[in-house]
């Protein structure tokens, strides 16, 4: 067995929980005008790079070699934090009052830092993990607690099903054949030992790069044996191509100029334990391209959408050995749409210094994140604050209004 065949046959044990090649997209139509976009950040993003505190004087003794700040490139926000270079784009976004954040936000989940549990957590919406508490997610509940809401063309591009859209209100998906077989004990298998060998690390990365070019050299064959594709065979052309984050985008601006309301994706690859400036490239630029591409696609329909992209957990304020950083708490929210009141950082920020940390590592959340997609689709769609902290996000607080909507 080559080094070719030795990596793509590891990867029948990549961990989804992690992987940028796993990208569901799901769609609902609704009784209202206004549009939600749900991206749930595969991985756990570091919301302290993203949306750096470089005015917190704790953050140069904790990252000495994660650079930060106006000189390395990032952009001043508001004196206190800054945007990661890589994110430079949505600039304008930020100046118009489209582009905001939520700082130091959490789910309920602590101590494990599981991908799997803390992505379950975040899409279920609930307090803690069970089974009776993981067969639906948050935005089907909401949609669920509407009367006539109606079933909309939905797509699921990958092999995962979104729990975030699972439940009984009626939301159709669907998944092009994949010609990787991954099981389920296989990732469970990875997952226990991707964190702990930084030479499997690697190697999993590059069988991620090569199984991407497997998939798009099948679909190309395909597709010269069908002149004609259906358009089926056009969508996963599209979600396993290099651009397919930029596809799935304006697809899903497509139909949010249609009848739909709610859509939710993901985008992956956040996992950032070693060389973190490198590794976070390629997500940056696929958010930053996602949240343009809809503003481009959406139009004047701009103007009623809110978007959020939330992740699992935040990473360590320290960086670790291998100039990275490790499964965290805290973290950010980023939030985009011309129905959002931007040009700000919300949240109450915690600080840096060691008495200020959860764990004595980890951001302090002071912010439940369920409780910033609560008030949004409050503001959004009117429903009431007993349908929220119940039905939708059970056990939730939603404290007082952060007047994120314009």
């Amino acid at each position: 067995m080559d080094r070719r065949q030795f990596l793509v046959s590891g990867f029948a044990g990549c961990s989804l929980a992690a992987s940028p090649l796993v990208t569901p997209v799901t769609f609902a139509s609704a009784p209202w005008d206004a549009r939600l976009v749900v991206i749930i950040l595969r991985g756990g993003m570091d919301g302290l790079d993203v949306v750096q505190p470089y005015g917190d004087p704790a953050l140069a003794g904790l990252r000495k070699r994660l650079a930060f700040g106006e000189a390395a490139g990032a952009s001043d926000l508001d004196g206190f934090f800054a945007l990661h270079p890589g994110l430079s784009q949505l600039m304008p976004l930020w100046q118009a009052g489209e582009l905001g954040f939520a700082h130091a936000v959490s789910t309920p989940y602590r101590d494990k830092r599981s991908h799997f549990d803390g992505q379950d957590l975040l899409e279920a919406g609930t307090s803690a993990l069970s089974s009776d508490t993981t067969d639906s997610g948050w935005l089907n509940r909401m949609l669920a607690s509407v009367p006539g809401v109606s079933a909309e063309t939905g797509y699921a591009i990958g092999r995962d099903e979104m729990l975030l859209m699972s439940g009984r209100a009626p939301v159709a998906e669907w998944s092009p054949d994949a010609s990787l077989s991954l099981s389920p004990q296989a990732k469970r298998l990875l997952e226990l030992t991707y964190h702990d060998d930084p030479l499997f690390r690697e190697a999993v990365a590059e069988a991620i790069g090569i199984a991407e070019s497997l998939e798009i050299e099948a679909l190309a064959a395909q597709d010269a044996a069908s002149p004609d594709p259906n358009p089926m065979q056009q969508m996963a052309m599209a979600a396993n191509s290099g651009d397919n984050h930029v596809k799935i985008a304006e697809f899903a601006a497509n139909r949010l100029r249609q009848e739909t309301r709610v859509a939710a994706f993901s985008i992956g690859g956040w996992d950032s334990h070693s060389n973190q400036e490198r590794s976070l490239r390629r997500p940056l630029t696929q958010l930053q391209d996602t949240i343009l591409t809809l503003k481009s696609g959406l139009g004047s329909d701009w103007g009623k959408t809110v978007v959020m992209a939330m992740t699992e957990f935040g990473r360590t304020v320290r960086e670790n050995g291998t100039a990275g950083t490790d499964h965290g708490t805290g973290g950010a929210v980023v939030m985009a749409g011309g129905a959002l009141r931007g040009g700000r950082v919300y949240g109450d920020w915690p600080g840096l210094r060691s008495r200020d940390l959860l764990d004595g590592r980890d951001l302090m959340p002071t912010a439940d994140v369920r409780a910033y997609a609560a008030h949004a689709m409050r503001g959004l769609f009117g429903l009431d604050q007993a349908t929220l902290e119940g039905a939708v996000f059970p056990g939730l607080d939603m404290g007082r209004d952060m007047g994120i909507l314009a």
